[in-house]
């Protein structure tokens, strides 16, 4: 068994809200099993983290349901789909003879094997029972428990709007860079005025926004995301110098203002999914 538990959910079992919020990269558990199998030192993996993206959607959150992944990327990403297995790590990773994706070129599987410039970071290979446990234990729960959240809200206001927060780092100087990038598959996981209620709001608050590019959402998007079922999924990364400190690690001055900001991109998504959702809270 699992412990402690991989993710935590905030919000009643019947959900209040159209909105739900999911942070699946800000996890900061790193089990002893992990650690005695690096080649590199603890702190490189903060590298992988979406470093105290947690605190943003704890912050923003009223009465939607949230989750929030527990357990380090570094073990496992549920951002990735099962099949997604690095060759290159895990003993369990299928060859179907097509090419690898960007993302398992680049280390960024199922369980990561690079970061940066540290390099490979395990000093062996991963069993395919190993990585297997993680599946069943971490990987598939989320995703379970996160697919029955939209499922209910959608039954309770006819339809469901997952928000999934992420952080990257800088991507220019601030004054010319987007701070946010929008991701919805391409319009594939969202119809497209959610999008543009978001660009609005963003807009308002005087920060730069960029939709799709350079990131326009992975899995969770691909998996929970069904607009013609009524079911739309977003991924919002937003720039950690807006929230962190000057050395990306810690919260800074910038949390609150972020935190409302979301906060008001909830209200906005909420208000676009139904508009009497909010009054009704």
């Amino acid at each position: 068994m699992s412990t402690p538990p991989s993710f935590e959910r905030h919000g009643p079992l019947a959900p209040l809200s159209p909105v739900v919020l999911s942070v699946p990269h800000a996890g900061r558990d790193y089990p002893l099993a992990l650690q005695a199998a690096l080649r590199v030192p603890l702190a490189a993996l903060r590298g992988l983290e979406d470093r105290h993206a947690d605190a943003l959607g704890q912050g923003a959150r009223r009465t939607e349901t949230l989750f929030v992944a527990t357990r380090a990327r570094a073990w496992i990403d549920l951002n990735r789909a099962e099949h997604e297995r690095d060759p290159r790590l895990d003993d369990g990773a299928t060859a179907t003879g097509a090419p690898l994706s960007a993302k398992l070129r680049s280390g960024l599987g199922l369980v990561p094997r690079r970061v940066g410039n540290s390099g490979d970071l395990w000093q062996r290979r991963l069993s395919a029972d190993e990585v297997a446990l993680r599946i069943v234990e971490d990987h598939r729960p989320y995703h379970a428990a996160l697919a029955a959240a939209l499922a209910a809200a959608r039954a309770r206001f006819g339809i469901a709007v997952l928000l999934d927060v992420h952080s990257m780092p800088p991507l220019g100087h601030p004054r010319s860079a987007p701070r946010i990038v929008l991701g919805d598959r391409f319009g594939k996981a969202a119809a497209s005025r959610f999008s543009g209620r978001i660009e609005g709001v963003v807009r308002a608050h005087g920060v730069a926004m960029a939709t799709n590019a350079p990131y326009a959402g992975a899995h969770i998007l691909e998996r929970h995301g069904d607009p013609a079922a009524g079911i739309h999924a977003l991924q919002l990364e937003f720039d950690r110098a807006l929230y962190l400190d000057e050395r990306l690690d810690a919260v800074g001055t910038g949390l609150a203002p972020t935190i409302r900001l979301l906060r008001a991109i909830v209200d906005a998504v909420a208000d676009e999914a139904v508009p009497t959702a909010i009054a009704a809270e």
